[in-house]
C-alpha cells in the first residue's frame, strides 16, 4: 500500500513516524515551546534527526477546551515555518480543518492536509479536490474541541468511528478524490472515553477493512495518563513518554502505517527492536 501525497509516494509497507511540530503557545502537551519560527525550526530539524519521516505542524491547538484562532492568526504562526520547512525534502503535513489555511499551504507545496474535521468545514472538500496529489488524513471527532470531553460518546465506539470514516472516505471518492490520497484516524481521545480508546486499539485491525491505510495518535493523551495514574495523581504529558511509545507499537502492531508522535527517537528505537523481530518471525 502507499500514499499519494503531494510531493512524495509514501510505500506503507514500513511504519511512518510522524513528529509533531506545534508553533502554538497553549499546546496540552509543549505549548510555547517552540511558538516563534527560529524555535520551531530547530525543534524540527532535532525530529529529523531522531529518525521523524514525516513532519506535522500545527497551529492552532485542540486540545480539550480549545478555542478556535483568527485566520489570520493560524497563517502568521504556520507560513515562516513552512516557507523553510518545505525546502527540507521531507513529507510536510498540516494540521487544520479551515478552508483557506489548507489553500495557502498548498501553495506552499505542502504534502498533506491532517483534518480533524475529516473536512466537514465548509469549502475544505473543495480545496482538497481542486489538488492533483496532496494526500489528506481524515479523523473522527465526536462533537467539538469544546465540547468533546463534557459529553462523550456512548455505545460502540468502533462502530460509530467506523461508519463516519466510511462515509467520509466515500463523499470524498464522488468528487473524484483518488483512495490513495487518503489516510484515515480513528481520533484517539476526541469526545471517547479511556475504555472507548482501549477498545479501538484492541480492534484496530477491524478499521483497516475499509481498505485505507491508518493514523495512530496516542502521543501523551489523556487516557494514557488515566491508566498510569497512582494515588489520585495523574502523570503530566510530558512523563507518558514510555505509555506513549507502548501504545505506538501496539498500534504499528495493529495494522497503523503511520504513528503521530512527540517523542520521536524512543518511538523510532521501539519499532527498530519490533522490525527486527518481525524479520525473524517473518523468516520462520
Amino acid at each position: 500500500m502507499r500514499w499519494q501525497t503531494t510531493r512524495f509516494e509514501l510505500d506503507l509497507s514500513r511504519p511512518w513516524v510522524m513528529g509533531i511540530v506545534n508553533v502554538t503557545p497553549d499546546s496540552f502537551s509543549d505549548g510555547g515551546r517552540h511558538g516563534d519560527t527560529a524555535q520551531a525550526l530547530r525543534h524540527a530539524e532535532q525530529l529529523l534527526r531522531d529518525g521523524a519521516g514525516i513532519l506535522d505542524v500545527g497551529g492552532e491547538s485542540t486540545r480539550p477546551g480549545a478555542y478556535p484562532v483568527p485566520l489570520s492568526e493560524e497563517l502568521a504562526r504556520l507560513v515562516p515555518f513552512l516557507q523553510e520547512a518545505v525546502r527540507w525534502q521531507v513529507p510536510i503535513s498540516v494540521d487544520t480543518y479551515k478552508p483557506e489555511v489548507m489553500q495557502a499551504v498548498l501553495d506552499l507545496g505542502v504534502d498533506i492536509v491532517n483534518d480533524i474535521w475529516a473536512l466537514r468545514q465548509r469549502g475544505a472538500e473543495r480545496v482538497i479536490a481542486a489538488h492533483p496529489a496532496c494526500g489528506v488524513c481524515l479523523m473522527h471527532m465526536h462533537r467539538d474541541p469544546q465540547t468533546m470531553q463534557m459529553q462523550t460518546m456512548t455505545g460502540d465506539a468502533l462502530t460509530e468511528v467506523t461508519a463516519f470514516l466510511k462515509g467520509r472516505a466515500e463523499s470524498l471518492s464522488a468528487q473524484g478524490i483518488a483512495a490513495s490520497r487518503l489516510m484515515l484516524d480513528p481520533g484517539i481521545g476526541f469526545g471517547k472515553t479511556v475504555a472507548q480508546n482501549f477498545q479501538l486499539l484492541a480492534r484496530q485491525a477491524d478499521l483497516l477493512r475499509l481498505g485505507y491505510p491508518v493514523l495512530a495518535g496516542w502521543s501523551r493523551k489523556s487516557s494514557l495518563g488515566a491508566v498510569l495514574s497512582e494515588n489520585g495523581q495523574t502523570p503530566e504529558p510530558a512523563q507518558r513518554q514510555a505509555a506513549s511509545v507502548a501504545a505506538a507499537l501496539l498500534a504499528v502492531e495493529r495494522g497503523a502505517c503511520v504513528v503521530r508522535v512527540h517523542d520521536v527517537k524512543q518511538t523510532v528505537d521501539a519499532l527498530k527492536v519490533w522490525q527486527a523481530m518481525q524479520l525473524h518471525a517473518d523468516a520462520g
